[in-house]
């Protein structure tokens, strides 16, 4: 049978969905995030659907690069390109990614085949010292390596020092633990997902920092030529959240879809209006001012929702983005 022209190079002969009673393998990261969402995963599909799910663990090269910032090292695709060739050769099924880690646009023949219901979008203030960003005395040290996170946190303390922090989730809090900053920024989804809730002293409503595309969403990858695997994910679909990620992915791609850039899109429901927030900050002067933004409208569809999130990016433009965007090409 040829293989369809959208399949991945080397698909020829390979499993796209299992045989009958064979498992379906997903295909995950090994932090202990990760693999919490793996199961997460498996155990809805085991429950719904009566599917024998099985996890093919491995370490990717995000995973591997602990001593620069990833906007420096090639983004956040580090994060999926060894799970993506999984699926490329027929070593797995679908793989599962915090939906913020995935690039805005997939490699030909993969496709994002659901995106489950958002758990808390909201990042998160972790200190052993201080109860808020506002106690945080002048200078303090903050660890993060998000960019979108820098700039938000500069635009309401211009004083802190702000430092690289990488690692998985364990080890940027061991890293706080063993004195190495005041105070370090994760995202709250993680935290409640692991059980540490209680290392929260405080979270950053959006108004404050604006949550980065797809924040709290978990999204299933599978390739394009999966019909039967896609039809099944389709049925875990929470449709809430995976309008809204059309949305906010859609600001980013318009933006250039980088991780080295700071921008920030946030999408809510009043009814049937999604409001999205979005905010852009300048790479190379992490103090300029935020470029800032809201837009609403009726959706109803993902044409509707990518539709909203071109014209957030509009509206950034329109205030000048041009000159914190990195020159094209």
């Amino acid at each position: 049978m040829p293989v369809p022209a959208s399949a991945p190079a080397g698909a020829a002969g390979l499993a796209i969905i299992p045989a009958m009673n064979a498992p379906t393998i997903i295909a995950t990261r090994e932090s202990r995030l990760a693999l919490w969402q793996a199961e997460h995963v498996r155990d809805l599909l085991t429950q719904r659907f009566a599917m024998t799910v099985e996890l093919l663990g491995m370490t990717t090269r995000g995973d591997q690069i602990l001593d620069r910032a990833l906007s420096k090292v090639g983004g956040k695709g580090l994060f999926v390109k060894e799970l993506e060739t999984a699926l490329e050769e027929g070593r797995a099924h679908l793989a599962v990614h915090s939906l913020k880690d995935v690039p805005m646009e997939l490699p030909a023949g993969f496709v994002l085949a659901a995106v489950l219901e958002r758990e808390d979008p909201r990042d998160a203030f972790v200190s052993n010292q201080y109860a808020n960003l506002a106690a945080l005395p002048q200078g303090a040290c903050v660890g993060t390596s998000s960019l979108r996170r820098v700039v938000q946190l500069l635009a309401m303390r211009p004083d802190l020092r702000i430092e690289p922090l990488r690692g998985n989730l364990d080890t940027r809090l061991r890293k706080l633990d063993e004195g190495g900053y005041d105070a370090i920024v994760l995202a709250a989804a993680g935290l409640k997902r692991l059980g540490l809730a209680e290392r929260i002293r405080a979270v950053f409503e959006p108004g404050e920092m604006i949550p980065a595309a797809g924040q709290g969403a978990l999204g299933i990858e599978v390739r394009e030529d999966a019909t039967a695997l896609r039809a099944t994910l389709a049925q875990t679909i929470d449709r809430p959240t995976w309008l809204s990620a059309h949305a906010e992915r859609a600001v980013s791609r318009a933006m250039g879809g980088s991780c080295s850039m700071p921008l920030a899109a946030h999408a809510v429901w009043q009814g049937p209006r999604m409001v999205i927030d979005a905010a852009l900050g300048d790479a190379a002067e992490p103090r300029n001012p935020l470029l800032r933004t809201q837009v609403q409208a009726v959706v109803a569809s993902e044409a509707e929702a990518q539709a909203l999130g071109q014209r957030v990016a509009d509206a950034l433009h329109a205030q000048g983005a041009a000159k914190y965007l990195p020159p094209a090409g």
